[in-house]
């Protein structure tokens, strides 16, 4: 699973149906995230992810 921080609850959780993601980046590149729910309250959670090396 994957922590991420849940802006509605003010805490770092593990997410649940966590998938994922590409968003757009500065000049043009991609960014890989994941993108889940919060266990607790149901709010969606974020978490950009690093860089492959």
């Amino acid at each position: 699973m994957v922590e991420g921080y849940c802006v509605k609850c003010k805490a770092k959780r593990e997410m649940s149906d966590a998938k994922e993601v590409s968003m757009k980046g500065k000049g043009g590149v991609t960014r890989k995230a994941m993108k889940g729910k919060c266990p607790k309250c149901g709010t969606t959670m974020f978490r950009i992810m690093g860089k492959k090396k």
